[in-house]
């Protein structure tokens, strides 16, 4: 890890976003709440909250952060499921890594709730992938 100490506690904020591709009855079940393994939006919301922060566990070089606010949010669209997570804090370095790895561990957490219902005949998954994952904004100070 770099050395940060010398650096100012100031306002971080970052935004992450990212979607998985869902074939449309899985994504009916989603938005219908009868997924078997539970409600897919409040399971991948505590597995966004738990990964933010925890990101410095996974990431070696990601400095433990102390966070101030996670949020994280989904949207249904035709096709797939759309996740967004921001993430803030007032430390010595930015927070796009805990925003990213969020939304990253919330997808999956989507894909393993719905998989049964993803696998065609041969156990695979012709449709659903995660993909588009990004930092959409990032500020720094008061912004």
């Amino acid at each position: 890890m770099i050395d940060i100490g010398a650096k100012q506690d100031v306002p971080r904020r970052a935004v992450a976003s990212g979607e998985i591709l869902l074939g449309p009855e899985t994504l009916e079940a989603i938005r219908r709440r009868t997924v078997a393994k539970g409600d897919v939006f409040e399971s991948a919301r505590v597995a966004a909250l738990q990964a933010a922060k925890r990101t410095s566990e996974a990431l070696p070089h990601c400095h433990p952060i102390p966070l101030t606010a996670v949020e994280a949010w989904f949207d249904l669209t035709e096709d797939r499921l759309v996740a967004t997570v921001e993430v803030k804090a007032t430390y010595k370095t930015g927070v796009e890594m805990e925003a990213l790895y969020a939304c990253a561990v919330a997808l999956l957490t989507v894909w393993d709730m719905v998989k049964k219902h993803e696998k065609d005949e041969d156990g695979q998954y012709p449709v659903a992938r995660v993909q588009n994952l990004r930092v959409r904004e990032k500020e720094k100070g008061d912004a």
